[in-house]
C-alpha cells in the first residue's frame, strides 16, 4: 500500500512537470543583420539558428537590412534556414530600409517573409565578386544559375516565381505593397516591427521547405535577442568599404616608412597588420584591382618626386593617381558601397604631405657631411704637435687623437691646420 502511494505521488509529480513544460511560454530568438552579406554575417546567422534549435525555440526572426553581398555566403545562410528545425522568419525593416541582391534571395528562402511599410526588396542580378567586368557568355551563365536557384526557392516556398526571376534577370525591385499584393505574393506579412510581426504570426500555420507544416504558438513569447560576439563585430566592421580603404592606405604608408628607416619596427608591424586586415575586407568587397594599382603607383610617384628632379610633375602625378585610385577602388553602383569624397580628399592630401615630408627628411639627412670614417676626417681642424717640413712627416692632434701627418708646406709646432686628405693612418694637412 505504501509503495502504491509512492508510485502515485511520483506519477503526479511527473505529470505536473510535463504539464508545466507544455504550458511554458514559447521562446523566440531574434537577431539583426545590418550590412553586407559576407562570411562573418553568415557565421552569425547560422549560429543564431543553431542556438534556437538547441533551445527548442518556437521561431527565429532576422531583421534584415542589406545592400547585398557574396553569393557563397548567401547560399550558406539559405542552407542553414532550409535545414533548421526552428521556423525562420526574415523581416525587412524598419521603414526606409531594404534587402537587395543577396538579401532578396534570403528573404525569399525564409519560412516567413515579412516587410515593414516603406521598404523594398529585389535587384538580385549577379555581378563578379572582385568588381571586374565579365564577358557576355560568363554573365549569362551567372545570371542563369542564380535565376534557377531563385526559382527553386520561390517554387518550394509557394512564392511568385515570375517576379522572383525578374528580380534576378532584370534587376527588378518591389515595394512592400507590390510584394504582398502579387499573386501569388512574394512576402507573407506586412508588420510595423518585430513585436507586431510576432503578434500577427501567432496561430499561423507555416509551410516548411520539406512540405511539412507547423502552427506557430507565440502567445506571451519570451524574446531572446542575439548579438554578434566582439570578434564578429570587429571583423564585420572591417568589411566596410571606408574601413577597408583606411586600412589599405595606412598599411601601405606604414610599410613605406619601414623601408625608408629599417629597424623602426613599429611602422612595419602596424602596416603589415593593417594590410592583412585590408586584404580580408577586399576579399569580401567588389574591388577594382585597377584602383589598387593606382593607389600603389601614387605612393611610388610621391617617393620618386624627391629622388628625381621633375619640378613637381611626379608629385602631382602621385596625388592624382592616389585620388583616382581611391575613387575606383570599390566597383559597385550601390551608394552604401561607395567611398565618399569627404574621406578621400582629406586622406589623400594628408598622405601626400606626410610622404613628401618624410622623404625630404631622408634626402636632407643624406646630404649632410659624414662625421665618421675617412670622409668624416676631411676638412676637420687639428693642431701641429711637431714641426712638419714640406714632404716630411710630423704629428698633429685632432678629435682627442694623435695622428701622423704630412704637408706640402712648412708647418710649425703649435700651428692650426686643416685636414685635406687621408691616406691610411697619415693625414695631409695645410696651415689655416
Amino acid at each position: 500500500m505504501r509503495h502504491a502511494r509512492l508510485l502515485i505521488t511520483i506519477g503526479l509529480i511527473v505529470l505536473a512537470g510535463t504539464l508545466a513544460a507544455a504550458e511554458r511560454a514559447p521562446v523566440v530568438h531574434t537577431a539583426t543583420v545590418d550590412g553586407i552579406i559576407h562570411p562573418v554575417s553568415s557565421e552569425f546567422m547560422r549560429s543564431v539558428i543553431a542556438r534556437a534549435d538547441a533551445d527548442h525555440a518556437a521561431l527565429v526572426v532576422f531583421t534584415l537590412r542589406t545592400p547585398g553581398g557574396l553569393l557563397d555566403s548567401t547560399r550558406d545562410i539559405i542552407n542553414a534556414i532550409i535545414a533548421a528545425k526552428t521556423p525562420v522568419a526574415v523581416f525587412v525593416g524598419p521603414s526606409g530600409n531594404r534587402a537587395a541582391s543577396a538579401g532578396f534571395l534570403i528573404t525569399i528562402a525564409a519560412d516567413v517573409a515579412a516587410m515593414s511599410p516603406g521598404t523594398h526588396i529585389g535587384a538580385a542580378h549577379p555581378v563578379a565578386g572582385n568588381g571586374e567586368k565579365v564577358d557576355d557568355v560568363m554573365a549569362k551563365k551567372m545570371t542563369s544559375d542564380t535565376a534557377a536557384y531563385a526559382r527553386t526557392l520561390a517554387t518550394q516556398r509557394g512564392r511568385n516565381v515570375e517576379l522572383v526571376e525578374k528580380g534576378v534577370t532584370e534587376s527588378r525591385s518591389f515595394t512592400e505593397r507590390e510584394a504582398s499584393t502579387a499573386s501569388p505574393p512574394l512576402v507573407d506579412v506586412i508588420a510595423a516591427d518585430v513585436a507586431d510581426l510576432i503578434r500577427k504570426l501567432d496561430g499561423r500555420t507555416v509551410r516548411r521547405f520539406d512540405g511539412s507544416t507547423v502552427t506557430l504558438k507565440l502567445t506571451n513569447a519570451t524574446i531572446h535577442a542575439a548579438k554578434m560576439t566582439l570578434p564578429q563585430q570587429i571583423l564585420s566592421a572591417i568589411a566596410h568599404p571606408q574601413i577597408a580603404y583606411l586600412l589599405l592606405t595606412l598599411g601601405t604608408l606604414g610599410l613605406t616608412i619601414e623601408l625608408w628607416s629599417p629597424g623602426a619596427v613599429a611602422p612595419g608591424v602596424v602596416g603589415g597588420i593593417c594590410l592583412l586586415l585590408a586584404f580580408f575586407a577586399l576579399q569580401v568587397l567588389p574591388v577594382s584591382y585597377a584602383g589598387v594599382l593606382l593607389i600603389l603607383l601614387g605612393f611610388a610617384l610621391l617617393v620618386l618626386e624627391v629622388k628625381i628632379v621633375s619640378h613637381g610633375l611626379l608629385g602631382a602625378g602621385g596625388i592624382v593617381s592616389l585620388l583616382f585610385g581611391s575613387l575606383m577602388l570599390i566597383d559597385s553602383p550601390l551608394p552604401e558601397m561607395q567611398i565618399g569624397l569627404r574621406l578621400i580628399l582629406p586622406l589623400t592630401l594628408t598622405l601626400a604631405a606626410i610622404l613628401l615630408f618624410l622623404v625630404r627628411l631622408g634626402v636632407r639627412a643624406q646630404a649632410q657631411p659624414a662625421v665618421t670614417g675617412e670622409s668624416g676626417m676631411l676638412h676637420t681642424f687639428a693642431q701641429a704637435l711637431t714641426a712638419i717640413e714640406p714632404g716630411g712627416r710630423g704629428r698633429v692632434s685632432t678629435r682627442g687623437e694623435i695622428w701622423a701627418a704630412t704637408s706640402p708646406e712648412t708647418v710649425r709646432a703649435g700651428d692650426r691646420v686643416e685636414v685635406t686628405a687621408v691616406d691610411g693612418l697619415v693625414l695631409t694637412v695645410k696651415r689655416l
